[in-house]
């Protein structure tokens, strides 16, 4: 990719190479992405995947509809979707300012669009890739996200109702 000036690159997330301490290590994100926001496990039997989830977490979900299942796990979600794949597995979403961008940067890299960007609810929008070892990699444009230190579910911030945190 085009060098940054300083004759270092940039890698698929904007982030210069050679970055170092804890800053360009651990920053709250890196190039279009902000950080991890949902897990969504396939759960083509919802009611027993609800059970479980709900005995291991000793909570009940906050969102519970038949199409998804929503947990709050340290300010983050865990859902359950019964029309996932399990052939796939479950499908990480990272947070992006903007989905339509971020997707189109992964596809610039040599991913392939799996699922368009589509509104789940909320103004909540998400979309998927396969980046090019085979992975399937979920982005995630969501308004109403905030990081648990910065006022949000375990600091008794408010979130918005619905799924994909």
């Amino acid at each position: 990719m085009a060098g940054s000036g300083s004759g270092r690159g940039r890698d698929l997330l904007g982030s210069p190479f050679g970055r170092s301490g804890p800053a360009g290590r651990y920053g709250r994100g890196v190039g279009v992405l902000l950080g991890l926001r949902t897990v969504i496990h396939p759960a083509p039997d919802l009611a027993a995947a609800k059970a479980w989830w709900s005995s291991v977490l000793g909570v009940e979900p906050y969102f519970d509809e038949p199409f998804y299942v929503g947990f709050n796990v340290g300010g983050y979600e865990l859902g359950l979707d019964p029309g996932a794949d399990p052939a796939v597995g479950p499908v990480s979403y990272w947070g992006v300012r903007d989905v339509d961008v971020a997707l189109a940067r992964f596809v610039a890299a040599g991913a392939g669009v799996r699922e368009q960007v589509q509104e789940v609810g909320g103004g909540i929008r998400v979309g998927t890739v396969v980046e090019p070892s085979g992975a399937v990699v979920g982005l995630i444009e969501n308004p109403h996200f905030v990081l648990p230190e910065d006022g949000g579910a375990e600091a008794g911030g408010a979130e918005g109702a619905g799924p994909g945190r």
